[in-house]
């Protein structure tokens, strides 16, 4: 039992730094180029911040990773609170939509560049702080590209879905950005009920895996080829 419980502690000390630095920086940049942009409501409301209670959503960022973590499910992910813009106040509300639509992803990316380089850094550290600087900055690179990957699924209110609405006629805009009342709705669905139903059919299949685990393989690789691992 005592052996158990220090395994699960061990394995929460390398993900739950990752997890937070990634979701928390992943929204400041949000709030962040929303301000460059012309909308100052993140900055005003203290979210423009690196403190992660700020960002912390209770299930989107410490209950579903956890469980997603502990079920050894295919990939990990999660979200913040998001980060309130008012699009309306950009100087150019549809191409300042897809930029501070991108930043989050962007700083995603950044993060796993920068972990994967750190990663070279730690070579000379005696143990036991090589192995367990190594995994989290391992993991990191890993969060950080799946979040990123996940984030741009064209479907609101993620932000592939902000770009896809920044990017069509208005028109065709409206209609599209329609769909987030049910955004989150949708990703449960795929996440949970359609593998647990074809689980049950006999037919394993999970469409969200079948969709992000090759484009998160392909940028997991760009990563360290780029980083020189």
């Amino acid at each position: 039992m005592a052996e158990t419980l220090l395994d699960l502690l061990r394995l929460l000390s390398v993900w739950a730094l990752p997890v937070l630095l990634a979701v928390t920086l992943h929204e400041a940049a949000h709030g962040y180029v929303a301000r460059l942009l012309g909308d100052d409501t993140a900055a005003r409301l203290g979210r423009v911040s690196l403190n992660p209670l700020r960002h912390v959503d209770p299930f989107g960022t410490v209950l579903l990773p956890g469980f997603l973590l502990l079920v050894g499910a295919p990939f990990v992910f999660g979200w913040a609170k998001p980060v309130p813009v008012a699009f309306h106040r950009l100087r150019d509300p549809r191409s300042g939509m897809v930029l501070v639509a991108l930043a989050g992803p962007a700083c995603n990316l950044a993060q796993a560049v920068l972990a994967a380089l750190a990663m070279h850094l730690t070579v000379r550290l005696p143990e036991p702080w090589l192995s367990w600087t190594g995994e989290n900055l391992a993991n990191a690179v890993v969060v950080n590209v799946v979040l990123a990957t996940f984030n741009m699924l064209p479907l609101p209110p993620l932000d592939g879905g902000r770009v896809v609405t920044g990017l069509l006629p208005p028109r065709l805009a409206w209609r599209f950005g329609r769909i987030e009342r049910y955004g989150l709705l949708i990703l449960l669905v795929l996440i949970f009920l359609v593998p647990m139903i074809a689980r049950e059919l006999g037919h394993p299949f999970n469409p969200l895996a079948l969709v992000l685990l090759p484009a998160v393989e392909w940028l997991y690789d760009l990563v360290l080829r780029v980083t020189g691992w």
